[in-house]
């Protein structure tokens, strides 16, 4: 029996072929599932009941469920990289990926999973106050969830729960998307990296850059902030939305893969313009000394929205302060995905792993 499927090789999953009947077992690597390997798993799944509008699949950020006179919300998300603000992080992420679908953000379910060595009442306390503040900064409920000091842990993971609302007609899907749309980002990015890199180089970038860089980078998480939701409602609230195709929040991976991930949706090619895409000076400068790629770095904060090629001019219009940038379009499949970058264009597969992982090895 063909145990190891040849399609997943070294690094990816499972095992590698490494003689006549030898495999060496690999672990995978840090960050998200490979696609395929995501997909497979995926296509595994049934689903009896009829309700769910959007289940599990690649290219939407969360799960609708038909509710009679709208559409339930439902994302679930965890934090496993910071400590710092971390209850603030959870909340914004998971309402991000609810704001991309159109809805709502109304209810939120936190687990708390604390390490044995290191957890005080303070911390606890410290995190709760977090959550408390961004739910009230977004409108949102905290209605449950979990709290326990773990065996294992070496920091705080939090995983959140999402529930929100949207009215049927106005439900953002990605598959709507269609050839000759446009791709724009607001913001800029990384701005959820930036912070994360400050925070966790701390002194070489005090050393580098000074003080008062540092402590700008931190800002990063409220200013210009991870939310993307007032970016999604002034969207939504515009006479622009129903020329709106598709919204992504691009997490792990980046610009990049957040692209990707709505042109796999779509079932659709696309075209990105690297030197189109914004990135802060403060996000470039650590780039550089850390050796990363900033179309590639975890980028809550920025939104990806695709629109209609005839509503370039009013989306445009309707961020007339500069916030959003046209950074592609969306072409026929056969086309694939492509970064054009100094002239050259390479076809694009971005790895599952995001960049910021780089810093912790």
């Amino acid at each position: 029996m063909d145990f190891w499927n040849p399609r997943y090789v070294s690094g990816v999953w499972g095992a590698v072929h490494t003689g006549p009947g030898v495999y060496r077992v690999e672990y995978l690597k840090t960050g998200k599932l490979q696609f395929a390997f995501l997909r497979d798993l995926l296509g595994k799944i049934d689903i009896p009941d009829d309700r769910v509008v959007i289940g599990p699949g690649i290219g939407d950020d969360a799960a609708a469920i038909d509710m009679g006179d709208r559409y339930l919300i439902v994302k679930s998300d965890p934090i496993t990289f910071v400590q710092d603000e971390i209850g603030w992080y959870v909340v914004n992420v998971n309402a991000n990926d609810i704001a991309s679908m159109g809805g709502t953000p109304r209810w939120f379910l936190v687990t708390m999973l604390l390490p044995e060595k290191g957890t005080t009442t303070a911390l606890i306390e410290e995190i709760m106050h977090d959550l408390r503040e961004s739910c009230d900064t977004l409108g949102v409920s905290l209605i449950g969830g979990h709290t326990e000091v773990t065996k294992g842990l070496k920091q705080p993971i939090l995983s959140g729960t999402m529930l929100g609302e949207v009215e049927k007609s106005g439900l953002i899907n990605n598959s709507r998307i269609g050839e000759g749309d446009l791709l724009y980002i607001t913001k800029g990015v990384a701005i959820e990296a930036t912070s994360i890199i400050a925070r966790e180089k701390r002194g070489r970038v005090i050393e580098r850059f000074g003080e008062e860089f540092y402590e700008r980078c931190l800002r990063f998480l409220r200013d210009p902030g991870i939310s993307v939701v007032a970016d999604a409602r002034r969207i939504l609230e515009s006479d622009i939305r129903v020329h709106v195709t598709g919204m992504h929040d691009p997490t792990e991976g980046g610009v990049l893969m957040g692209g990707y991930e709505m042109a796999m949706g779509a079932g659709i090619g696309l075209s990105i313009e690297a030197s189109a895409v914004p990135v802060y000076d403060e996000t470039r400068a650590l780039c550089d000394v850390f050796g990363l790629s900033p179309l590639g770095l975890i980028a809550s904060g920025a939104l990806l929205v695709s629109v209609a090629r005839e509503c370039a001019g009013s989306i445009e219009k309707l961020f007339r302060d500069g916030g959003i940038t046209r950074i592609g379009t969306f072409s026929g499949k056969a086309e694939g995905v492509w970064l054009q970058e100094g002239g050259e264009v390479r076809y694009l597969h971005p790895s599952a792993r995001d960049e910021i992982t780089k810093i912790f090895e």
